[in-house]
């Protein structure tokens, strides 16, 4: 059976001969291997790599080709996508139509480049979603596409036969920016691939501008302009020792995270959440959700997410909202984030592109230099080409200007000429006129030999000259065609150059993503601290630590604070409750509060957040005091509270479980709360200090306990027209903290006194004075009474106090305070 096939191929064989045909006897492997290669040949070559010099591959050299061509330009409308892929199929890129639409649509995304080529009309996808089919879809060439193409007209580049030799087109485009270190390109060869990211346009113009005076320019310092990529996505980019490696090599891994913004939650009085505002390259918000659906639900892995939202719109950009449950460090779950999700991503470097048609691996200097080599060519090029045409105008020109400084013989001879031929060959002979002039001459309309017309062929033949010099001038010394180079890339960027988006992180990848990493667990420990609401109205909260570490800090000293108006003890999971001059008591939790930054022993309240991003305030109300709530309120009397019209009243801790909003007392029309201080242990003495400087002290066990709804009882009598400025609940036998002073201010002069000087009274009398009125001075602007006083203005800045008077009704000292609060100094523990 086998020795028949045999005889028959070579009856086949013989057969061909015969026929003249020539037959060449191969080896299989021989054959496979050449076709292979002439095939991995054509893929590196024609489909998958780009060019160094414009930084296309051909298909998109082509659609931008076909479009030029076709006059989709930006001063035009939009047209039909379908069209646009049509032409370039049809005309220069025989292979299917979705794969042109989609590198069509690549052009015109601007998640995916820096410096889109093709302005889009319609749904173009989004890193989630594809685009819409090409008949949905419109489509022109942008301005900066225009850079790429314009100088197509004017013999810059080789063209070729396209793939039927019915047409041609250009090799490559003239690039007057370096798009491939702009936009960036990735494509899959036969046993090679690229993969290269984008870079601010503005940075790599600078870099090529300092290259064209410098030619021998470091990397170092070509990396002083250019310091890291630009992605189309901002975020963040890790690791500038890989960025460098990939900028000398070619190659290199870096990594890119998103940006993101942690603090409270809108709309959930403080609870925390973190906010992606901007996304890795090539991650789309779906993406991220969707792995982190997967490692909260299958693998367990990310815990303390309470909800993740999509809020991404086209007026706020990109928008995920990743909740935190209660009690979780949101830094310690965005280091989970980083690690376990998309939300950071690695891009592996690896710039191979085609130089002189061969696959090279180029680093950042290399890349410039092939770019900058193909500008000048291209400038050189151009100038040549407007040169010639320049010259050919001149001559015509010349030619016309002889014609008319004799017209009356021109038109003698012309009318005396049997034919068109002995006409020209007249000319010529008479007046010196090459053939083209000739032909030029009589080919002119009468109307263009007036006067009028000789001035304007003057004007063109100097304006023609002047041209031709500089032209000249260019193609003749190098430092001016650099010089032009660098004019035009500077321009470019003058009109289309934009900020960075991206974020630079310093330093080796390995230690910065080890630095990264909080050392501090997910869940945060329910330790003791202290919230702390300061005399210009911030609320903050100490580090939360533990008895062992609070008892060393006390041993070490004290930690002082800023003027502070409230404090209460709670723990970093606890609760406690604000209390505003409407009456009003809110409920939040303390995790959510800033912790305030520690500084050589001093903690500083500027650190703190603004009462009215933790609770609903209505305007001219403020938060005047807090309260704990949990265990750290047993055994109190109550709530202390004090109003301007003189009204006391001790509210009863029986807070309603369900609701976080409530009243602790009924005001009058008209009143308000001025203090709001917890009672411990009902042994603290309650002062009210007036605007006409009486002070009237009594103990906070003579006022009884009423509920929510009462509306307190007569605190101190006030004459007609006066108001009580300071309400509060100070304890005598603190000895710890310091002894309790008495600060009074008219806003010229300010006294300091000690509280023991002022005897006590019965409730609902008028007190004692507290201030002697100077000349000039008829009420007092604060009063504040505690231990260890300081001084503050509006903003939080100290202010010095005078020293202590132990006169009660002593005038004050002149001190020019301006709008002032006081507070006290405090103890952390």
């Amino acid at each position: 059976m086998a020795r028949r096939k045999d005889d028959r191929a070579k009856a086949d064989l013989a057969a061909f001969d015969q026929a003249g045909a020539r037959v060449f006897d191969n080896p299989l492997v021989t054959e496979v291997s050449d076709s292979y290669l002439e095939y991995a040949f054509s893929v590196i070559h024609s489909r998958a790599l780009p060019d160094a010099r414009d930084g296309l591959k051909p298909v998109h050299r082509r659609i931008l080709w076909s479009m030029y061509e076709q006059g989709h330009r930006p001063d035009r409308g939009h047209v039909k996508s379908a069209r646009i892929v049509g032409d370039v199929m049809g005309k220069y890129h025989p292979h299917g139509d979705t794969a042109i639409y989609d590198a069509m649509v690549r052009l015109a995304q601007d998640f995916s480049l820096n410096v889109p080529l093709i302005d889009g009309h319609g749904n173009f996808g989004s890193p989630d979603d594809g685009p819409a089919a090409a008949r949905y879809t419109e489509a022109r060439m942008s301005r900066e596409a225009m850079l790429l193409t314009g100088e197509l007209g004017e013999d810059t580049v080789d063209v070729e036969p396209n793939y039927d030799g019915s047409l041609t087109q250009p090799t490559v485009l003239p690039a007057a920016f370096p798009n491939l270190l702009v936009n960036g390109a990735s494509g899959i060869a036969v046993g090679m691939a690229t993969n290269m990211i984008p870079h601010n346009l503005g940075e790599v113009v600078q870099a090529a501008r300092w290259l064209i005076n410098h030619p021998d320019a470091t990397l170092d310092k070509l990396m002083e302009f250019v310091p890291g990529p630009d992605l189309p996505t901002g975020g963040l980019l890790l690791g500038l020792d890989e960025v460098r490696r990939a900028y000398e090599t070619g190659r290199g891994v870096v990594r890119m995270r998103g940006r993101v913004e942690i603090g409270p939650l809108e709309g959930s009085r403080g609870r925390q959440a973190i906010t992606v505002t901007e996304l890795p390259y090539g991650v789309g918000a779906e993406k991220v959700i969707a792995a982190i659906t997967n490692e909260v639900n299958k693998t367990k892995r990310l815990t303390g997410i309470a909800d993740v939202k999509d809020l991404t719109d086209r007026e706020n950009g990109t928008r995920l909202v990743v909740e935190c449950k209660v009690g979780v460090n949101p830094q310690a779950l965005l280091a989970d984030l980083y690690r376990l999700t998309p939300l950071e991503q690695s891009f592996g470097v690896n710039n191979l592109v085609l130089v002189d048609g061969q696959p090279r691996t180029l680093g950042l200097k290399e890349l410039l230099d092939v770019f900058l080599a193909h500008r000048y060519e291209v400038v050189t090029r151009r100038s040549a080409y407007r040169k010639r045409k320049r010259e050919e105008r001149l001559h015509l020109v010349d030619g016309l200007l002889i014609a008319l400084l004799d017209i009356d013989r021109v038109v003698k001879l012309i009318r005396a000429s049997e034919d068109a031929q002995a006409a020209k060959d007249g000319l010529m002979q008479k007046f010196k006129l090459s053939e083209i002039q000739a032909s030029y001459i009589l080919d002119t309309p009468l109307r263009r030999l007036t006067k009028y017309d000789r001035l304007e062929l003057e004007a063109e033949q100097e304006k023609l000259r002047g041209e031709i010099a500089e032209l000249s001038k260019i193609l003749d010394d190098d430092k001016v065609l650099r010089k032009v180079v660098s004019d035009e890339l500077a321009a470019v960027v003058k009109q289309f150059g934009a900020l960075r988006r991206t974020t630079l992180v310093d330093g080796d990848l390995k230690e910065v993503l080890a630095a990264s990493v909080p050392a501090g667990p997910l869940e945060v420990a329910d330790d003791p601290c202290q919230v702390i609401l300061s005399a210009t109205g911030l609320v903050a909260r100490t580090a939360a630590e533990s008895e062992e570490a609070a008892e060393a800090r006390r041993r070490s000293g004290r930690v002082k604070h800023d003027a502070v108006r409230a404090i209460v003890h709670s723990t970093a999971r606890g609760r406690v409750l604000l209390v505003t001059s409407a009456g009003r008591a809110f409920k939040i939790d303390v995790l959510p509060l800033p912790v305030l930054p520690e500084q050589s022993g001093t903690v500083s309240l500027r650190g703190g957040m603004s009462a009215a991003e933790l609770v609903p305030l209505e305007p001219g109300e403020t938060v005047v005091g807090l309260a704990p709530l949990g265990s750290s309120a047993q055994g109190s009397p109550g709530l202390a509270l004090g109003t301007r019209a003189g009204v006391v009243k001790v509210c009863a801790p029986d807070w309603p479980v369900r609701s976080e909003e409530f009243e602790v007392i009924s005001l009058r029309d008209g009143d308000e709360v001025i203090g709001a201080t917890w009672l411990t242990d009902g042994a603290e003495t309650l002062a009210f200090v007036s605007s006409e400087a009486s002070l009237l002290r009594f103990a906070a066990s003579v006022v009884r306990p009423q509920g929510l709804k009462g509306g307190g009882m007569a605190g101190i009598n006030l004459p007609a027209g006066a108001r009580a400025v300071f309400f509060g609940a100070i304890r005598t036998d603190d000895t710890a903290h310091g002894e309790p002073m008495v600060v009074t201010s008219t806003g010229a002069t300010v006294k300091v006194t000690p509280f023991k000087a002022y005897p006590a009274k019965g409730r609902a009398t008028g007190g004692v004075r507290a201030q002697r009125f100077l000349k000039g001075e008829v009420e007092l602007s604060v009063a504040w009474i505690g231990p260890r006083p300081v001084g503050a203005t509006a903003t939080g800045d100290p202010v010095d106090l005078p020293p202590a008077d132990p006169r009660r009704d002593g005038s004050g000292f002149a001190v020019m305070l301006g709008p002032t609060v006081v507070g006290h100094h405090i103890d952390r523990d």
